[in-house]
């Protein structure tokens, strides 16, 4: 094998798809979550893309058996612009396709929709979801609570997941605005790619019980699941950087998506039973789409973002900087890099691929890496 071979997004897409249906998917969700997965890995999101699809979906479907391939959504409460959702353990793109395209909807009616979902499952990178709002004219918002990995302001306990907290606004430029992060400084996917290239963390990311920071990426994987360390909140260790406002977005984030649909919280989700046996997460996603054309023209707003991204853009740069970016700017520029190339698979996912085309008999399919 080499090690990194691009494989081009449709045979990597149509691959993906065909996996999922291969283990019980239906065929539109299958789309719908290959879609998800490769969209992430367009715009240059390496950890939430293909790297994540035998170990956070393949695996927990076929080998764990804690996710359900077929997702029964059921809406378990409808107001005139909420909704609560309950996933059943389903494939969480589905259901947070699902979801926004129900807050949308309302939205278009009332201004403004919100739909809460419980008893799901890991539903990709989190701003596939607002940037289908700023599609439809809207500004989108969503988060979602994690397994357990971020230790509370002066505490060392992981307690809080990674719980991204995220905005998409359209702007007259040819991206929307996007901040698509975790409240943590690391998220559990880079970590898993350090771990997969054979990378030490960087020094203050990660927290062991001792309070001293960790760095090695395997066996940081191994302690966040054992409880032996815990990710530090945006900020850092402490209040001094500002790890205090990290650790309370994380937990607006929690709240958010917990209190209202009555779902699960921080160590209820550890994917464990308490025998110790894998486990359905259950995990909580919010949802929320405001209508633009309810509060001004759709253009003039487009307009006025666009300046304000433009005039931050524009602003003096520090010495030795050689440009100045706003969110959604880097990833758009990633998707216009990768385009004619595709997703850069390593060794350690090569050989993922093959033991899942393999294991579910596509022999259709052979791949880049396997050629000459």
């Amino acid at each position: 094998m080499k090690k990194k071979v691009w494989i081009p997004f449709k045979q990597l897409e149509a691959f993906m798809a065909d996996v999922f249906q291969s283990i019980g998917v239906p065929k539109e969700d299958a789309r719908i979550c290959a879609d998800v997965l490769i969209q992430s890995d367009r715009r240059g999101i390496d950890s939430h893309g293909t790297g994540r699809f035998k170990p956070i979906y393949y695996d927990r479907i076929v080998e764990q058996k804690i996710q359900q391939p077929v997702t029964h959504f059921e809406i378990v409460r409808d107001k005139a612009a909420t909704a609560v959702v309950d996933g059943h353990h389903g494939m969480g793109m589905v259901i947070g396709k699902r979801c926004m395209e129900m807050a949308i909807e309302k939205a278009r009616t009332y201004g403004l929709g919100m739909v809460v979902a419980r008893n799901s499952t890991h539903y990709g990178f989190a701003a596939y979801y607002p940037i289908m709002a700023t599609e439809a004219g809207m500004i989108g918002i969503t988060g979602t609570n994690a397994r357990p990995s971020i230790a509370p302001t002066h505490g060392v306990e992981n307690m809080l997941g990674t719980n991204p907290l995220v905005f998409g606004m359209p702007t007259d430029e040819g991206f929307p605005f996007t901040n698509d992060y975790a409240t943590s400084i690391i998220q559990r996917g880079k970590i898993e790619q350090y771990a997969r290239e054979g990378k030490d963390c960087p020094p203050g990311l990660v927290i062991g019980r001792d309070g001293q920071t960790k760095t090695d990426s395997i066996q940081i994987l191994k302690d966040l699941v054992s409880g032996e360390a815990a990710l530090t909140p945006i900020g850092g260790i402490g209040e001094e950087t500002g790890g205090h406002k990290g650790y309370g977005f994380a937990t607006v984030v929690e709240l958010l998506s917990a209190s209202l649909q009555q779902g699960s919280f921080l160590q209820q989700l550890t994917g464990l039973s308490e025998d110790g046996n894998p486990a359905p997460y259950g995990l909580g996603h919010f949802f929320i789409a405001i209508d633009i054309d309810h509060f001004c023209d759709l253009a003039d707003f487009k307009k006025t973002s666009g300046d304000i991204l433009r005039a931050l853009r524009g602003s003096q740069k520090a010495p030795g900087a050689e440009r100045i970016y706003t969110c959604g700017e880097k990833e758009h520029l990633a998707g216009i890099e990768r385009e004619g190339k595709g997703v850069p698979v390593d060794e350690a996912l090569q050989k993922q691929l093959i033991f899942m085309r393999d294991a579910q008999g596509l022999t259709q399919y052979r791949f880049p890496f396997e050629e000459g």
